[in-house]
């Protein structure tokens, strides 16, 4: 014998199922770092925030990207960061292999390297 539990109101045989909450709206507001962050850059390049925009995640988002200015490159922005060396001989050490020198001057290699010799 098996118990099928009843939920009373839940459906009914005529209605069938119907969603649990119908009125939720499809974008989520921005959060406030979000806003913060795109007040200074819009203070910064002196062009005015859309109206309405701290209603959409996405949106603001996108804006955020289209203007914001990337970071100064210097002469060591190409080099792989500490974090990425530290795992990629991490990984050398269990696989007993060199990470090759050149990896060491240029990230994208380094990044290549690692998802090449990532241990599964």
């Amino acid at each position: 014998m098996t118990y099928q539990p009843a939920f009373p109101g839940l459906f009914t045989p005529a209605q069938g199922a119907t969603p649990v909450q119908p009125d939720l709206p499809l974008s989520h507001p921005a959060t406030e770092k979000q806003i913060s962050f795109a007040r200074i850059l819009a203070a910064r390049t002196k062009t005015p925030l859309p109206k309405g925009i701290e209603a959409d995640r996405t949106a603001l988002s996108q804006w955020i990207d289209q203007h914001n200015t990337s970071a100064p490159q210097s002469r060591f922005s190409n080099y792989p960061s500490s974090k990425q060396v530290a795992f990629a001989e991490r990984i050398a050490r269990l696989k007993r292999r060199e990470v090759p020198q050149e990896c060491f001057r240029d990230r994208r290699l380094m990044s290549r390297w690692i998802d090449s010799n990532k241990p599964r």
